[in-house]
Parts: C-alpha cells; structure tokens; sequence
C-alpha cells in the first residue's frame, strides 16, 4: 500500500461510482426499451462479450459492440462509427448482462456528447426474465 489516504486522491468504491453515475441520468426498464427500439425511437447495443452471447442468445434488432469498442463505434465524429451512429441524438439503450457495466457504459458515452445514452435496468437477464424475445445465436 503507497500511504496514500483515499479522501486526499478521489477513490471511491464501485457501488459509490455506480450510484454517482447512475444519478445522471435516467435507467431505462426493459419493456420501455423493447417498446422504444420496436418504435424506432432507441437503438439497442449489446456490449455483451461472444461467450456470454454464444451462452444465452441475442436481444432481436440489437446493434453488437463489445465494451471495448464501444465509443469509437458509437462517436458520431468518430471515423471507426458504426452506420448507425449518426448523431449526438441518438437515444442508445446499452445491455450488459446483469446492468452494471452498461451503467459505466452510458456514462462514457454521455462523455462523447450522447446525451440520450442510457442503459437497461438488469441487462440482459431482466430482458428475458421479462419474458421479451431472444434469439439463439445461429451455429
């Protein structure tokens, strides 16, 4: 340990950060963004990794973009961006799998400028405890 007191550098633990972060916007149930992607007023992406994919399947309609892509495919500006991205406007509902990475997702991407971003209450598993669809992923 280096001696640093943690009140003199900032730190904080992982479930203040997550309330800190989460306080900045407003969470999104998962039956509001099935709703909100079928009315094409939100863009669903899946920052889930392949395994976890592979495991339990895919939310229909969600764009894929692994967490660590996640700004340069979502930055409208951004020259790696993804089709879709095509404004700070964008309302972008972010699934993890449970809803705690989405949350520090959301806040990166607020950072970006995207000011919609949002994540989804519980991630993938309150989508399909929720009973919404789920597609296998193809062999």
């Amino acid at each position: 340990m280096s001696g640093t007191d943690e009140r003199t550098t900032g730190a904080v633990g992982i479930d203040e950060l997550l309330e800190r972060v989460r306080s900045g916007y407003r969470r999104i149930e998962p039956q509001d963004a099935h709703e909100a992607a079928r009315a094409g007023e939100a863009l669903l992406v899946d920052i889930r990794y392949a395994a976890l994919r592979d495991r339990d399947g895919l939310v229909p309609g969600a764009v894929v973009v692994e967490r660590n892509e996640l700004e340069w495919r979502l930055d409208p500006r951004g020259s790696h961006r993804i089709p879709e991205a095509t404004s700070h406007d964008l309302r972008v509902v972010v699934i993890c799998d449970e809803g705690y990475a989405s949350s520090l997702a959301a806040e990166s991407l607020h950072r970006l400028g995207l000011h919609r971003a949002t994540d989804l209450i519980g991630g993938f598993q309150a989508w399909r405890a929720a009973g919404l669809p789920v597609l296998p992923v193809p062999a």
